[in-house]
């Protein structure tokens, strides 16, 4: 072997050399294949070139060099640091060219053919590269196989002339940056390695090579026609329903379809004379018709999410069981589809999607987002240089998942924008795939695409292209409607949901959407928990911008997570009077404003419930119904409800018993539950995948006579009591209730900006963050006016303003006391100019030695004005710790909304109306003040916040903030809290 050193082929900008055409994956049950993954021998040079091609040799020393794990990325092995962008490039802008600096890894596996592998001379044999980050080079046994480029795309080489049956050495240099990286500038981290498997496969003489299966389904015949056309001749059986044909042949059969809902799968065989090889066949039509995009002649409705693969550890280098866990957590959480943002997935993950049932949008490994700095000036997507490249990355891609029933559409990329590369690939996926639409969000005139795709549409805009309304091009406006990205579920949020799901169900056009996105990528650090972006030194980042998914990093569902199952779920449970069953809640409702003193709109006696079936294809008999009835949230009955198994889009009116004999006086509620009625792939029976909660009759308003009257402690210079509360003469500050110590009670408008409400710099909107602290909301001063004691009240005038602005808030306490509690009024009225919206309203206050929280209202979880459609009224208990939400970059978080009253260190707290619930160990100025949760150190107070209201969340981060019914306007506002001592 000469050695050489040569690294021209980073910086071209066509796809490699040496790999074999793509083809269809598959398992063989004659054929031998071999894992090369576990520990590697690894050395990391800071160039390209900076080492020659000597350590591919025979008999090169490798004994002195590091070991990496592959699958992996070797800057999460100790080697370099990972680089977050969301799309900037983190090299200079100069295609196809990359820095000097350019991190270079060599990788060697030595290894020995396992018993049993056939002689290298009966028959081929391949190595397959299923994931390497970014351009990798190869070698086997020292001989050149080759060099290829696209990350997320599995890669073949010819390899059986060269295999020995022991003392085979495999040589791999991987380099972080390629011409391939201007192709692949997704919003992630930039991860180097080979992170997905690496296996030799023997290919006997006859083997099959490449294979489509195609399985159609008429929904009118009930009957599937089959046909697998195959590079070679074989025989295709399908003995479950006594199919045996030859390959090619088209053949007609009764079947059962497969759905997302309904992943009904038959077990095949192409056997040809060389191998037999297992096909997993699902029978389903995909087609855009009549605006519409149809699956087995009817509309289906997304309710989907974008995910990327990530570990909190290894990255992208997933295993089966993570894979399963994903897929599991959300069949779970009612979603039916997934966007393989930005990439096709690891081969398994479409396995599982095909076995539990998942739509699939599968996503091709393009994006050339940091081209918008440029303004798109080389963008390679409309550059005939690099179609090729497009064009290679479109075909392997569908020629290795077009087996899979679950994929129904195919896309062309991300953020790439326009031109001649992307109109290629469109027309030779449409060439090679006519079964299957074809997405592109970028495609502004769906001159290539079949389906019109928008990111963060605002949702009065989704409504007008719902309702036809929407302008641009005529091809456009008949095509159907789908958000590819929106409710970005960064931080606290996403907010709005519901109010999406509503205008989805009811224009047909709309057929959903894919929140943006699965899973938070922070990165396990010892030092803050979990780091993101800037957290290992980069120079150019964009922070947490990596942390905006429904997961946290280590897999725990988000309430975003919790609230979008609620909003989606297929089965809707409403009044018998609703108008729109089942379609989140209406503002103002149950876990909220019920909490009142009125009843509120819709509420009132129920004695039946409808039950709408919203599955596109399932009927309900998989579930089975109960009803519970609430008293102030305790169960004084439950029992079976009979509800028919309804045809998808049926629905149906249920009688509900008679409330249960003896029932107790109080705020009643009926709680009907739709559960799996037996286990099932992904979820065990009493899973529960619906729910309806109705109140009956109106809560309790507390009641306190205004009996007792100040009066000053003796020996105690400056300190009053009015019933059970101590006062400060001077101030009118709260020091006690009975023996419980308060501290600090005031008004309070401040919270830790979420995510959201600081919005990104892009946003067209103004973002509430910048224009709070601007105000000044955050360093609120409170000024004393007047104490006054007059007869039966204590009254402390206050006015609360920040420094620097004539605007500011009166703010009024009126105290009160029947002799055992004590009753808070807060009157507040704005002075001056407020052009922006308050964070919260309502009071803050410490206690001390709190630690478990007990109450009545919405929980189990936080839920904000947008975001509350998941809160129960009911009662619950939690520790203070447990009521944080741990958000990588700590924010507002906690709130418990509608709660009626509360309990903790000693201290009731009932409110009229009902109010938000938040009690932390930090004040809010620390939990602002914090980047990392290891920022928070518990203190020896409890902060409790008791809101009157909460402005709402929205998903400004990257799309539209709250709606105007959720926006917390500064206004003239009244609210009242009664304080007593727990007793015992």
């Amino acid at each position: 072997m000469t050695v050489r050193t040569r690294t021209d082929y980073v910086e071209d900008v066509s796809p490699g050399t040496g790999a074999l055409p793509p083809r269809a994956r598959y398992a063989s049950s004659d054929a031998m294949s071999f894992s090369l993954n576990g520990d590697w021998f690894f050395r990391l040079s800071e160039a390209a070139g900076a080492e020659d091609d000597s350590f591919a040799r025979d008999g090169y020393d490798t004994s002195g060099w590091a070991r990496v794990a592959v699958p992996g990325h070797w800057v999460l092995q100790g080697h370099g640091s990972p680089v977050y962008t969301n799309h900037r490039y983190p090299f200079p802008v100069d295609p196809p060219r990359v820095p000097d600096e350019n991190p270079t890894g060599d990788h060697v596996r030595p290894f020995d053919l396992p018993a049993g592998w056939p002689d290298p001379g009966t028959g081929g044999a391949v190595l397959r590269f299923d994931g390497v980050e970014s351009c990798a080079r190869v070698w086997l046994n020292g001989t050149e196989l080759g060099d290829f480029k696209g990350s997320r795309l599995p890669h073949e080489f010819a390899v059986g002339t060269l295999l020995r049956p022991v003392g085979n050495v495999l040589a791999v240099r991987v380099h972080q940056w390629s011409a391939g990286s201007y192709l692949e500038d997704q919003d992630q981290w930039w991860l180097p390695g080979v992170f997905r498997d690496v296996t030799l496969l023997h290919r006997p003489p006859g083997s099959a090579g490449d294979f489509f299966v195609h399985a159609s389904y008429d929904h009118l015949g009930r009957t599937g026609t089959l046909r697998v056309d195959s590079a070679v001749a074989g025989r295709v059986l399908v003995p479950e329903l006594g199919v045996d044909v030859a390959a090619g042949e088209p053949v007609t059969v009764p079947a059962e379809p497969w759905t997302a809902e309904t992943p009904r799968l038959y077990d095949g065989v192409l056997a040809t004379a060389g191998e037999r090889v297992a096909l997993r066949v699902g029978f389903r039509t995909v087609e855009s018709a009549d605006g519409l995009i149809k699956v087995n002649g009817r509309a289906v409705l997304f309710r989907g999410v974008n995910r990327h693969e990530w570990h909190p550890r290894r990255g992208r280098a997933l295993d089966l069981a993570t894979m399963r866990e994903d897929v599991l957590l959300m069949k779970r959480h009612n979603i039916n589809a997934v966007r393989t943002s930005h990439y096709p997935p690891h081969p398994a993950f479409l396995d599982l999607c095909d076995e539990l049932g998942l739509w699939v949008v599968d996503e091709c490994d393009l994006e050339t987002h940091g081209f918008t700095e440029q303004g798109r000036r080389g963008n390679p997507a409309d550059d005939d240089r690099w179609t090729p490249a497009l064009l290679d990355r479109a075909a392997r891609m569908v020629e290795r998942d077009k087996n899979h029933p679950s994929v129904v559409m195919w896309s062309l990329g991300n953020e790439a924008g326009t031109g001649r590369g992307l109109t290629a690939m469109a027309g030779w996926i449409h060439g090679r795939d006519p079964s299957r639409p074809v997405h592109y969000e970028g495609d502004p005139d769906c001159r290539d695409t079949d389906v019109y795709s928008r990111m963060y549409v605002p949702h009065a805009e989704v409504e007008a292209i719902g309702r036809g309304l929407d302008g641009g091009p005529r091809a456009r406006r008949r095509l159907p409607f789908v958000l590819c990205e929106y409710a970005h579920a960064m931080g606290n949020g996403p907010g709005g949901l519901a109010d999406y799901q509503r205008l989805f169900e009811t224009h047909d056009r709309l057929q959903g959407g894919f929140v943006w996105e699965w899973i938070d990528h922070g990165i396990e650090d010892e030092r803050y928990g979990y780091a993101y972006g800037g957290d290992f030194g980069e120079e150019l980042h964009d922070g947490n911008f990596v942390c905006d998914g429904l997961l946290f990093p280590d897999r725990r569902p988000s309430p975003g997570l919790v609230e979008l199952k609620k909003v989606v779920e297929p089965v809707a449970i409403g009044r018998r009077d609703s108008l729109s069953p089942g379609i989140g809640r209406a503002p103002g409702t149950d876990a909220a404003a019920a909490a009142d003193n009125s009843l509120g709109p819709g509420l009132g006696p129920v004695d039946a419930v409808r039950v709408t079936n919203k599955y596109d294809f399932a009927d309900l008999s998989a579930l089975a119904f109960t009803w519970s009835y609430e008293v102030d949230g305790e169960t004084v009955g439950s029992g079976p409800l009979a509800v028919p198994a309804l045809a998808p889009g049926a629905s149906a009116e249920v009688e509900l018993p008679e409330a249960p004999p003896g029932a107790p006086a109080g705020e009643a509620h009926w709680t009907v539950r739709a559960r799996l009625a037996a286990d099932t792939p992904w979820a065990p029976r009493g899973h529960v995948v619906a729910w309806g909660q109705f109140a009956v009759s109106a809560r309790r308003t507390p009641s306190v006579a205004a009996t007792a009257a100040p009066v000053p402690v003796p020996g105690e210079d400056g300190l009053i009591t009015l019933g059970p509360g101590t006062f400060d003469t001077r101030t009118g500050a709260l020091r006690a209730v009975g023996g419980v110590a308060v501290t600090g009670l005031r008004l309070d408008v401040w919270r830790a900006t979420t995510d959201n409400d600081d919005g990104a710099a892009w946003q067209r909107d103004p973002r509430c963050g910048p224009l709070w602290r601007t105000l000044g909301l955050h360093r609120m001063r409170h000024r004393v006016d007047a104490v006054e004691r007059t007869g039966d009240a204590l009254t402390v005038r206050t006015r609360v303003a920040p420094a620097g602005t004539g605007a500011g808030l009166s703010a009024v306490y009126r105290w009160t006391s029947d002799g055992t509690r004590l009753r808070l009024t807060v009157s507040v009225v704005p002075r001056g100019d407020w052009p922006v919206p308050l964070p919260r309203l309502g009071v803050r206050l410490g206690l001390a030695a709190a630690d478990r929280v007990r109450w009545y209202g919405g929980g189990p979880g936080e839920a904000y004005p947008d975001s509350s459609t998941a809160a129960v009224v009911g009662r619950w208990e939690s520790s203070v710790d447990d009521l944080q939400t741990p958000y990588v970059r700590p924010q507002e978080n906690g709130a418990r909304a509608g709660v009626r009253w509360a309990e903790l260190g000693g201290l009731r707290v009932e409110g009229d109306p009902g109010f938000f619930l938040t009690a932390r160990r930090w004040t809010t100025e620390q939990l602002d003040a914090a980047a990392h949760l290891t920022d928070l150190v518990p203190g020896d107070t409890v902060w409790v916040n008791l809101d009157h209201a909460q402005h709402g969340l929205g998903s400004q981060s990257c799309g539209p903030g709250p709606l105007p019914r959720h926006r917390l306007e500064a206004g003239p506002a009244e609210f009242s809290f009664v304080f007593s001592e727990v007793p015992g």
